[in-house]
């Protein structure tokens, strides 16, 4: 699962609009236009040849997730004066689905249960212990890569939740 494609099945499954996603984008310190934005929400095949203003690449998407989780939790408090920075976590294509549920939970506000919950919906079971070594910092000894497989499912189980 490339980036542009998580960015289409998050919107569809939080039923953002396009005025709200450049916001969101502007949130996350990242100006986007509507044309900008219309090319990065179409699919992508892996195979095809793409201009590269068409590739979400990892700083594009983890200041949208960044500026979701400001949009739906409000801009964090300032400490001394000095507004935090937002953290970008994304180092590899390797963590970006681990970096996708995490950011999304704290947006959401979710809790690790309503997590499991969300992903039985979409019909994946997982552990508890599983969810956890998801969630943790790259680099633990229990960390564990999440895989498109989980991403994806989860995505959906977002949609079934929130669009029924």
């Amino acid at each position: 699962m490339n980036n542009n494609d998580i960015l289409i099945r998050l919107r569809y499954a939080l039923d953002i609009k396009d005025t709200d996603m450049i916001k969101i984008f502007k949130l996350g310190h990242l100006e986007i236009t509507r044309d900008e934005l219309r090319v990065l929400l179409t699919k992508q095949n892996e195979d095809d040849e793409l201009p590269r203003d068409a590739v979400c690449d990892n700083r594009t998407l983890e200041a949208f997730l960044n500026g979701l989780i400001t949009f739906k939790r409000g801009k964090p408090p300032v400490k001394n004066g000095v507004a935090p920075k937002p953290t970008f976590l994304i180092t590899s294509q390797s963590n970006v689905n681990n970096v996708l549920l995490k950011k999304v939970k704290i947006a959401l506000t979710l809790t690790s249960d309503d997590m499991l919950d969300v992903l039985r919906l979409a019909g994946v079971y997982a552990s508890d212990s599983e969810l956890s070594a998801i969630l943790r910092k790259e680099g633990h000894r229990n960390y564990k890569e999440c895989g498109d497989r989980y991403a994806r499912n989860f995505l959906k189980g977002l949609a079934i939740k929130y669009r029924e």
